[in-house]
């Protein structure tokens, strides 16, 4: 059992950053690829960005490459999301996810509880 608690959101304007962070519990997060996905309101939950186990190996989704980035940190049971150039329509609940490597919902086990972005234009 793996429980995530993601933090960092808030209010941004056009153009800023943000960095997100969740937290794993447990001694079993360095097992799990992770995975960063959104939600806006009325609409599906939207991949973003997946990391493996190790690191080695990022996806992201076309609509945040070169914008933002997913690291992890296993000592720490962390997993980040840096996003930079942001834009009003990245407004989102923000969610992690621990399961195995992909950009399905499907692939992932357990998900944290969100954390709300705002971009203000």
């Amino acid at each position: 059992q793996v429980q995530l608690e993601e933090s960092g959101g808030g209010l941004v304007q056009a153009g800023g950053s943000l960095r997100l962070s969740c937290v794993a519990s447990g001694n079993t997060f360095s097992s799990y690829a992770m995975g960063w996905f959104r939600q806006a309101p009325g609409k599906e939950r939207e991949f973003l960005a997946t990391i493996t186990w190790d690191g080695g190996s990022t996806n992201y989704a076309d609509s945040v490459k070169g914008r933002f980035t997913i690291s992890r940190d296993n000592a720490k049971n962390t997993v980040y999301l840096q996003m930079n150039s942001l834009r009003p329509e990245d407004t989102a609940i923000y969610y992690c996810a621990a399961g195995s490597s992909g950009v399905e919902r499907g692939v992932y086990d357990y998900w944290g509880q969100g954390t709300q972005v705002t971009v203000s234009s």
